[in-house]
């Protein structure tokens, strides 16, 4: 895998070695960090008035492979009481601020942990994989529970109201696998695969040709033969997943080759688009697949 994030701390030693810096929450709201925009997300959503969130990837329209940290993000990290990350070394950053950051020892959420997803070649992108998503709400509630008992009530209910707004995604992903159970579609790269493997659908990306694109290296020339067949081959696939945040020279030319041939795009992004949350993003991105396939 290609180091996905790199770290630039700046003066964030000097910054976290005061733990006053950044401010204190109110009594009865925890602060809490998360890496990336969509866990931070389900944890506001969970933590309500009670928690106050701090998401440091969140511009959707940056490669977050390419994402420098900052001294203010160091900061955060230092004064949080609960730190959310994805694991599996997409945001190894997180690890180098907490290490970085010796003021004080706080729970750290690892969601590759909650999901018991490991291995040197385990797929990172865990925020695709929809059915499991209550799985990390609720170990985010516990976690906010465990740090404010008085407030359990609240996070319960503010679960139940999570797990609520999951059944449109849950819906359209059930409707894709019970239509198209089986169409062939392909992607740039492995990021929407759980939600490819969740909706039924028959994934029939090289896997030379995905994992150079994650990686950051050009396919090599077999590989890029074998995305152009399943593009436009007589077998070819009927949808291509493409990330819109990692391109490159190659990734837009299967883009523009699948246009050509008929073969329907649909856009899908590391990172959550402002204004949405966890659930409604997702909800967007299963609709465009099935209209995709419907087409």
């Amino acid at each position: 895998m290609r180091k996905p994030l790199v770290l630039a701390l700046l003066a964030a030693s000097a910054v976290t070695g005061c733990g006053s810096s950044s401010p204190s929450a109110a009594p009865g709201v925890v602060r809490v960090v998360a890496a990336e925009n969509f866990w931070g997300s389900i944890a506001s959503q969970i933590g309500g008035a009670h928690a106050r969130v701090t998401s440091i990837i969140h511009d959707p329209t940056a490669d977050p492979h390419l994402y420098e940290s900052s001294a203010q993000d160091a900061n955060a990290v230092a004064n949080a009481q609960l730190v959310i990350e994805n694991g599996l070394g997409y945001d190894d950053f997180m690890d180098q601020l907490l290490s970085a950051s010796s003021s004080h020892s706080r729970p750290v959420l690892t969601v590759a942990d909650v999901l018991h997803v490991s291995g040197q070649d385990a797929d990172p992108h865990l925020w695709y994989d929809v059915p499991r998503a209550h799985d990390v709400a609720a170990a985010i509630a516990a976690q906010l529970t465990t740090l404010d008992p008085e407030d359990k009530a609240v996070f319960a209910s503010n679960l139940a109201s999570f797990d609520a707004s999951m059944k449109l995604p849950l819906a359209v992903v059930h409707t894709i696998k019970q239509k198209y159970a089986n169409a062939p579609v392909v992607y740039t790269e492995r990021l929407p695969a759980y939600l490819v493997a969740a909706c039924g659908l028959s994934d029939k990306t090289p896997p030379g040709y995905a994992r150079a694109i994650e990686d950051g290296n050009e396919p090599s020339p077999a590989d890029t033969q074998a995305m152009q067949q399943v593009l436009t081959g007589s077998a070819r696939a009927r949808v291509l997943l493409y990330n819109v945040q990692a391109t490159s020279p190659a990734t837009q030319q299967m883009r523009d080759l699948a246009a050509r041939s008929g073969v329907r795009v649909v856009s899908v992004s590391e990172t959550m688009p402002a204004g949405q949350t966890y659930a409604s993003w997702q909800t967007m991105q299963a609709e465009q697949i099935l209209r995709a396939l419907g087409s």
